[in-house]
């Protein structure tokens, strides 16, 4: 990432015009947080996200004469924080700016996905439970972090997020500690213990109040099912997913019940020919509480694998299928987000065992990429220049190897005209040179020497 900054003084610079951007300060009272006595809490933030660059532990990480590691703690395990809030408030500024540099018509959409947060080793971490990794299928112990990105195509800002726990009594190895039902950390903490899907779609209402003017959501195969295209028309958004291959899920086409796979075995012993992109663009019509839902779907091959297909599906059934492809390949900006989370930001690598700080680690992290969101926008790209970039990247013709040959050739006879003690060497090299070479490309030099 070209784009992290390893210098003091240009994170400080970077910081100062990314909390000026959002107001931060401002920002910071409206999810409740504020100055007791001390230190300002942007000095606070400043030195957590600093400490995220560096791929420091608060304990290993330089420390700052004005506060204490242990004040940078209690901000973050403060239960009357509404880090959520925070996190959508600072998109959404961040969005409004970046639709400065963008066409008015370029489509904007929200994202749904989650990635395991680990916590192999911890025991007493709060709401600790066994969840499932869908990449190695297997029990890993720690959280789902499930995330809601916004993108229009270019830029990625995460959104809003959940570190969600088991929603099954016997998964989860730790308890939640006893909170008043009617504080922010409780409602918190039910939220975590509840359906993934569920929560999902709270976090896309959230962004819409907020003020998000995208209106296709695109998920995974995970999250992918009738009642989530249902859920979302309701929403006046439509949905862009990746289909399971699965016989339990019946939908109807020309008037016959069938699944995906039978559906493709149709297909493919009909007449109808496979295009360049895609291979069928069906219309279909799933039952969801006695209304019927048209979903158009896209059959595409596989890359990994020619001999399988994908199945894609969205409500907008007036998409092309090369619109519906290129929509659904945004998705893959939110995995890119969790790689560099990973792998620079220290997405799971804390020692915080609070669920409260937990929350907080995950807002400094997403913090972390809005500013290399920010940065990687405003930094200058040659593709503005148009034309031009395309002629700078545009490579030189190649020349045949016998003209290069044939003009090699002319030049040692050029410096040996010139230097006539060196004629009968040069000549010499020439001739053995000449034997060394193939026949046909001898013949085409006969004319150099």
């Amino acid at each position: 990432m070209s784009t992290i900054q390893h210098s003091a003084n240009d994170f400080h610079r970077s910081m100062k015009h990314f909390s000026k951007l959002v107001q931060l300060s401002h920002l910071l009272r409206r999810a409740n947080i504020h100055k007791t006595r001390g230190v300002h809490v942007t000095d606070l933030f400043e030195w957590a996200l600093g400490t995220i660059f560096a791929r420091y532990s608060f304990e290993r990480a330089n420390p700052d004469p004005r506060f204490s590691t242990k004040t940078v703690r209690n901000c973050l395990n403060d239960a009357r924080t509404n880090w959520q809030r925070l996190v959508l408030m600072v998109a959404i500024h961040l969005i409004n700016y970046v639709a400065h540099f963008a066409d008015s018509r370029r489509t904007q959409a929200l994202i749904i996905d989650d990635s395991l947060f680990k916590r192999e080793f911890s025991k007493r971490t709060e709401l600790l439970s066994r969840v499932f990794d869908h990449d190695h299928g297997c029990y890993y112990k720690g959280f789902r972090a499930l995330t809601l990105g916004w993108s229009d195509g270019n830029t990625f800002m995460p959104l809003n997020f959940a570190l969600m726990s088991s929603s099954h009594a016997k998964n989860r190895i730790s308890t939640s500690r006893v909170c008043d039902g009617r504080t922010l950390a409780a409602r918190r903490r039910a939220q975590a213990q509840r359906k993934m899907n569920e929560v999902a779609l709270d976090l896309v209402d959230d962004a819409i109040q907020a003020g998000t003017k995208a209106k296709f959501v695109l998920f995974d195969s995970w999250f992918t099912s009738p009642k989530m295209f249902a859920a979302l028309l309701k929403r006046g958004l439509f949905g862009v997913g990746m289909l399971k291959r699965s016989e339990k899920v019946y939908f109807r086409y020309r008037k016959r019940q069938m699944n995906v796979k039978s559906l493709y075995q149709i297909l493919r012993r009909s007449k109808w020919p496979a295009h360049d992109n895609y291979l069928y663009s069906p219309i279909v019509y799933f039952e969801v509480n006695g209304t019927s839902m048209p979903v158009k779907l896209v059959f595409v091959t596989n890359r990994a694998n020619a001999n399988q297909y994908l199945v894609l599906g969205t409500t907008k059934t007036n998409l092309r299928p090369e619109e519906i492809v290129q929509l659904y390949g945004r998705r893959w900006q939110i995995e890119g987000f969790f790689k560099v989370g990973k792998q620079y930001l220290q997405f799971d690598q804390t020692q915080v065992q609070n669920y409260d700080g937990l929350c907080g680690h995950m807002a400094m992290v997403m913090f972390g990429y809005d500013i290399l969101a920010l940065s990687q926008r405003e930094a200058i790209d040659d593709r503005t220049l148009g034309d031009l970039f395309y002629d700078f990247g545009r490579p030189l013709p190649d020349i045949a190897v016998a003209q290069a040959l044939q003009w090699l050739m002319q030049q040692l006879s050029g410096l040996g005209a010139q230097f006539a003690g060196a004629e009968q060497i040069i000549d010499g090299i020439f001739d053995q040179f000449m034997q060394t070479l193939p026949s046909n490309l001898a013949g085409l030099l006969g004319n150099a020497s």
